[in-house]
């Protein structure tokens, strides 16, 4: 995995540097959905009320299931579909002071910048909640601190498995960057067992 990723459109997107000055990246290995499920409820132990996430992977790569993973942990009892046409779905968790709301836009239909200020995300990372973009990676540059997802299908006969490389960006999850390793320690893999 390189230290520099490339977004969809090819600009490159500089992530967060570790503390020897490594990337932070964290990679990781899905064999199967329910893993992948299981890797997002444990980001979503780590993630809190103005948390940008950014889901980033080919079409098919598992960035709804991503989601539908992370809400259920979160506590959504709502089914979690892809808003490609909507857009944005929110869901509602909890009641009371506890109460936030989880913001699941999808950003693959929108052609300019303008779009996507339009949907006004800076705004739903404010107000109450935490916001998870699919294909986000495209504008990713303006978003400021975020955590990338990407999932990778294996290019072999395994059509469930996934790589998935955990990217820090900005000085917040610089922050929590050792919680976010600690709690995606079961999955991730040795460097020389990336594929």
């Amino acid at each position: 995995m390189s230290t520099v990723l490339a977004d969809r459109a090819g600009a490159l997107v500089a992530p967060m540097t570790g503390p020897v000055g490594s990337p932070a990246v964290l990679e990781l290995a899905s064999p199967s959905p329910a893993t992948t499920s299981e890797i997002a409820a444990a980001l979503a132990g780590v993630a809190r009320r103005g948390d940008l996430i950014v889901l980033a992977g080919d079409m098919g790569a598992g960035k709804t299931a991503f989601a539908q993973g992370f809400g259920k942990a979160l506590g959504v009892t709502d089914p979690i579909t892809s808003p490609t046409f909507t857009l944005v779905h929110s869901y509602e968790i909890g009641s009371g002071r506890h109460a936030m709301t989880l913001h699941h836009a999808d950003l693959y239909r929108l052609d300019r910048m303008a779009e996507v200020a339009d949907l006004a995300l800076g705004e739903l990372l404010e107000a109450d909640g935490i916001v998870l973009v699919e294909w986000g990676d495209v504008v990713a540059a303006a978003f400021g601190d975020h955590l990338e997802v990407r999932l990778v299908a294996d290019d072999s006969d395994d059509l469930e498995f996934r790589a998935i490389a955990v990217t820090g960006v900005g000085p917040q999850w610089a922050k929590r960057w050792e919680q976010v390793v600690e709690a995606l320690a079961p999955w991730t893999v040795a460097e020389d067992d990336w594929c």
